[in-house]
C-alpha cells in the first residue's frame, strides 16, 4: 500500500535518527511528531504558540513515559533562542491545530524564518520534513511561499523532494522532504 505523506515523513526522519540525535518539532500540535521524534532521538525541542498544544503534548508524553522532549511555548521562528546544538532531524505540520482555534495558523513569514534557521543548523545528512496542510484561509499563501523557498535552495547543498497525492479532491496535505548534502 502507498504510504500517506505523514507516514512517509516519519520513515524519512527515522532513517537518520539515533540515540545521539537532536530533533526539532517546529509545530507541536497534539504531540504526535514530538512523541515519534523523542522515541528515536536523544533530545527533542518542540515549539507551539498555543497553551493547548503544550498541554496535549505533555499529557501524551507522560502517558508514554517520554522525558527527553523540551516543550516550548514560543513561535518556531525563535528556535535559535533555545537550540544551540546541531539538528539531525526536524518536522513541520503547517496549518492549524486540529480541534483548536482554526484562526490560529502558521504564517509564511515566521515559517520561512524557522525553515531557514533549521537548515542553517542541520547536520550534513540531516533531514527536514514539512507537511503542508493548505485547505484553509491563508494556506495557499504559505504553501506557495514554502515551495518557492525550497525550490530556490542550492542543489549542491540540499536534495529536495515533493510527495503528494495526485487524484484526491479538495486540497490534500503533501510532504516536502529536504536532506542537507554539505
Amino acid at each position: 500500500m502507498i504510504k500517506r505523506p505523514l507516514h512517509l515523513s516519519h520513515d524519512f526522519l527515522a532513517e537518520v535518527l539515533d540515540a545521539s540525535a537532536v530533533a526539532v518539532d517546529a509545530t507541536m500540535g497534539n504531540g504526535n511528531d514530538t512523541a515519534f521524534l523523542a522515541q528515536h532521538a536523544k533530545k527533542v525541542y518542540a515549539f507551539d504558540v498555543q497553551e493547548q498544544a503544550l498541554k496535549s503534548t505533555k499529557e501524551r508524553l507522560e502517558k508514554q513515559a517520554i522525558s527527553n522532549a523540551q516543550l516550548i511555548l514560543d513561535g518556531h521562528q525563535n528556535l535559535d533562542k533555545y537550540v544551540s546544538e546541531p539538528i539531525r532531524a526536524a518536522i513541520f505540520n503547517l496549518g492549524y491545530l486540529p480541534s483548536a482555534d482554526k484562526t490560529v495558523i502558521t504564517k509564511p513569514d515566521t515559517t520561512l524564518v524557522a525553515i531557514e534557521k533549521i537548515l542553517e543548523r542541520l547536520e550534513i545528512g540531516g533531514r527536514l520534513a514539512i507537511m503542508i496542510y493548505y485547505g484553509h484561509e491563508g494556506g495557499d499563501m504559505e504553501k506557495d511561499a514554502v515551495l518557492e523557498f525550497i525550490s530556490a535552495l542550492d542543489q549542491k547543498e540540499f536534495a529536495t523532494m515533493l510527495y503528494k497525492p495526485l487524484n484526491q479532491i479538495h486540497q490534500p496535505p503533501f510532504l516536502v522532504m529536504i536532506e542537507k548534502l554539505r
